[in-house]
């Protein structure tokens, strides 16, 4: 299509046919030429959301390699860092390089590397934007800059290391609540999605199913805790932590069918669900010379069950820090502005700042929330640190959800109040 003055010509696709010449005014050839830059621009918009979109699963995949160099380096890192003995910030025989110093180390660099991408991306907005280039593309520089980063983090001195532990343990409790708040939002949006409508009676039969299911199966679950961790009178701080989670469920569910709250049973069911979860865990997570603790009887070896239990928390991290990071909506102060086609899918920033802390807390998982104690191959948060940090998370899980149910009561109490 050619643009002579105020004439189109047009040649058909048959080479036997004329070329047609179709006369424009200057308003015309305006719009039609405004028409075809928006249409090209749309197409370039949609090639860039998908290059975003693929991009976040390269992270991913980096999040998962260090998070595998982490365990090489905590449990056979002395087969490689004894011969390090030249760099003067690994100590003698390495010693300061591997085990949960190592950890530490790793967890730096993947800490350096997302939070110079958190730099490089902040308060990108638009896919037209330097800031999505930076985040969906260059990848061979960011594998440079990721393995520079892991390589800094050997040089770096052991009193450095020890201090950056201590923080990890802040940065890592807050990814706790970035988590938490995702979970407890997503539950919430289930909810009402599975929220009786009219001409959706299908839905609510499901959505009442699912409620029951998810109660049953928290039920099943505090009687198995039961008969498996508190055998006996001395088990009493596992009788604690059971009895406590019951508790929660049953106050749970009974606000949920408060008459001023009515908000169903399918939230409260998937979050009675996840409290129990997280009380398994951190009764799971106490330390093998315990006589009520689920790792009591473990035989100390490399059996396939503790192998595979270990694989699974470490793909359980990288989907727990990916789901996380992707929900930027959530934190969100202002959410019911309209999206534009050349907005960016989700907030590249808030993207890395939760991978960084997800760097954070990947080394508390791995030296078990404890910065002087050893660690045994193939564990992964065990100990009472870990313990006490899954019960308090339960805690606030419960608590935040509750004041959730009823912060409308509250507010409307307020307003009446004032009235």
């Amino acid at each position: 299509m050619d643009e002579e003055g105020q004439v189109i010509k047009i040649r058909l696709s048959d080479p036997e046919a004329r070329v047609i010449e179709i006369k424009l005014s200057n308003s015309e050839v305006t719009l039609l030429r405004e028409h075809y830059l928006a249409q090209q621009k749309s197409i370039e918009c949609l090639v860039k959301r998908k290059k975003s979109q693929r991009a976040r699963y390269s992270y991913g995949i980096i999040f998962l390699l260090t998070n595998l160099i982490a365990w090489a380096v905590r449990d056979y890192g002395q087969i490689v860092f004894s011969d390090l003995h030249y760099v003067k910030a690994c100590g003698i025989e390495g010693r300061s390089c591997y085990q949960k110093m190592g950890v530490l180390r790793v967890s730096l660099g993947c800490f350096m590397f997302f939070f110079i991408m958190l730099l490089a991306t902040f308060k990108t907005s638009k896919l037209y934007e330097g800031g999505n280039l930076r985040h969906s593309e260059w990848w061979a520089l960011k594998f440079l800059i990721w393995f520079i980063s892991l390589v800094t983090s050997l040089f770096v001195p052991s009193s450095f290391i020890q201090l950056y532990g201590e923080v990890a343990r802040v940065g890592a409790g807050v990814f706790l609540i970035l988590q938490l708040i995702s979970v407890i939002e997503f539950i919430t949006w289930w909810n009402t999605y599975w929220t009786p409508e009219e001409r959706k009676k299908q839905r609510c039969f499901l959505g009442l199913f699912m409620s029951t299911l998810f109660y049953i199966a928290s039920m099943c679950g505090i009687g198995v805790m039961y008969s498996l961790y508190a055998l006996s009178a001395s088990c009493s701080l596992n009788i604690f932590f059971i009895t406590w989670t019951a508790i929660l469920l049953l106050v749970m569910m009974a606000m949920s069918l408060y008459s001023k709250v009515n908000r169903g049973l399918l939230s409260s069911g998937i979050m009675a669900s996840y409290i129990v979860f997280l009380c398994w865990s951190a009764i799971r997570s106490e330390p093998a010379s315990e006589k009520c603790g689920a790792q009591r009887q473990g035989n100390g070896h490399d059996d396939w069950t503790s192998i595979l239990g270990f694989l699974i928390a470490i793909c359980s991290i990288v989907m727990a820090t990916f789901s996380t990071g992707i929900d930027s909506k959530t934190f969100q102060f202002r959410k019911n502005e309209p999206e534009v086609k050349d907005d960016i899918p989700y907030q590249y920033g808030f993207f890395h700042l939760v991978f960084s802390l997800g760097a954070m807390y990947f080394a508390m998982l791995f030296i078990s929330w404890n910065l002087s104690s050893p660690t045994t191959k193939w564990s992964m948060d065990v100990g009472w640190a870990s313990t006490w940090v899954k019960i308090v998370n339960e805690w606030f899980a419960a608590t935040i959800y509750l004041w959730k149910l009823i912060s409308p009561i509250v507010k409307q109490g307020r307003v009446d109040g004032k009235k």
